[in-house]
């Protein structure tokens, strides 16, 4: 496993506790609503670098998406 690999898995272990902390739900389902989104899927292609980014930047990311529809990245 590359060290990138391994940063992503963090990366996603700490999103899939704060989903499921956050909505009160099981891990699973917390994993299974991460999975299937769009910033799990930028997440996994390196070429992003999202994976740069911290874990907490990353959920901001992924509420947005559940709220939304789709991924809002603020303009600087």
């Amino acid at each position: 496993m590359s060290k990138q690999d391994q940063i992503i898995e963090y990366i996603v272990q700490d999103i899939v506790d704060m989903l499921a902390t956050d909505q009160n739900i099981e891990y699973d389902e917390a994993m299974n609503k991460f999975y299937n989104s769009e910033v799990f899927e930028k997440l996994q292609d390196k070429e992003t670098g999202l994976y740069l980014e911290s874990s907490e930047y990353i959920y901001d990311l992924f509420k947005d998406e559940m709220n939304f529809g789709h991924i809002i990245q603020a303009e600087i």
